[in-house]
């Protein structure tokens, strides 16, 4: 990597050579775009050849009525209509159960057109490939289906959630490809895909530079991020001292910037 480091962040080529697809950043990286890799996950997840992906998508926000949004790590669709969304979680309460019903909700908000028949909807499968056995079972993999309790059947409304154990090791499919999701080097990858994607973004010039430019965007996104959480709560400071002082409406909007829904809804919480 030296040939062409130069001008480069060294911060983030050393950060480069430690990647592994189960660090979310990266793991977006080799699969934005990628119907191989993508393609390879599902037919081992669900122990099938014939999945055919058609298109992969990465970081997509999705926003809800209310304004609250996810940002979904992978979303692809095969050939059948069908609708995957893969999410890393290294941290436990990051795969908590009501953020796959979240995710769920907002992929139909996405997908589903206005007038579309119920029969119509896609089906959709919620992935977690989660760093440890968070159900703790010692399982590969770990299927949450809806069910009518009364009846034990199955309620059939076409949205899925799976749970893949990171920590699982055994010797068959599914053990050899989170042993790639967790190995740094490419070259001790079990499976070529994954490691010809991996080596062209540790390795190769182009595929490293793009790298350097992601993160950096990252790391610009983060300042920012930083920088508007402060300016909000300096705002929602002066709003509150206006409030407490009895200033009209028009005169707090004007010195706090906020919106009249916004100093409206804090003066609710005041009183």
């Amino acid at each position: 990597m030296s040939m062409f480091a130069s001008g480069l962040n060294p911060k983030y080529l050393e950060a480069i050579k430690k990647f592994r697809l189960i660090d979310d950043t990266f793991f977006n990286i080799c699969f934005d775009g990628s119907n191989e890799c993508m393609q390879l996950l599902l037919c081992i997840i669900f122990d099938r050849t014939d999945i055919i992906v058609q298109d992969v998508v990465t970081q997509r926000s999705a926003h809800n009525l209310y304004g609250r949004s996810v940002r979904f790590d992978v979303l692809a669709m095969d050939g059948d209509g069908k609708i995957y969304n893969v999410e890393i979680q290294r941290a436990d309460e990051g795969a908590n159960p009501k953020r796959a019903r979240f995710n769920s909700c907002l992929i139909d908000s996405r997908e589903v057109t206005k007038g579309t028949e119920y029969k119509d909807f896609p089906e959709i499968w919620v992935i977690f490939i989660t760093e440890n056995d968070i159900f703790g079972a010692g399982l590969s993999m770990y299927h949450v289906e809806r069910v009518v309790t009364e009846l034990d059947r199955l309620f059939e409304d076409a949205a899925h959630i799976t749970y893949v154990n990171g920590a699982y090791r055994a010797e068959d499919a599914i053990g050899m490809l989170m042993h790639d999701f967790f190995c740094e080097d490419p070259a001790q990858m079990h499976y070529k895909e994954l490691a010809r994607r991996a080596d062209f973004f540790k390795h190769e010039q182009k595929g490293v530079n793009a790298v350097c430019e992601i993160m950096q965007e990252l790391m610009n996104e983060e300042r920012i991020d930083s920088h508007n959480a402060g300016l909000d709560e300096a705002r929602t400071h002066t709003a509150i001292d206006m409030l407490r002082d009895n200033e009209p409406i028009e005169k707090i909007i004007k010195y706090s910037h906020l919106s009249q829904e916004r100093i409206e809804e804090l003066a609710m919480q005041l009183h």
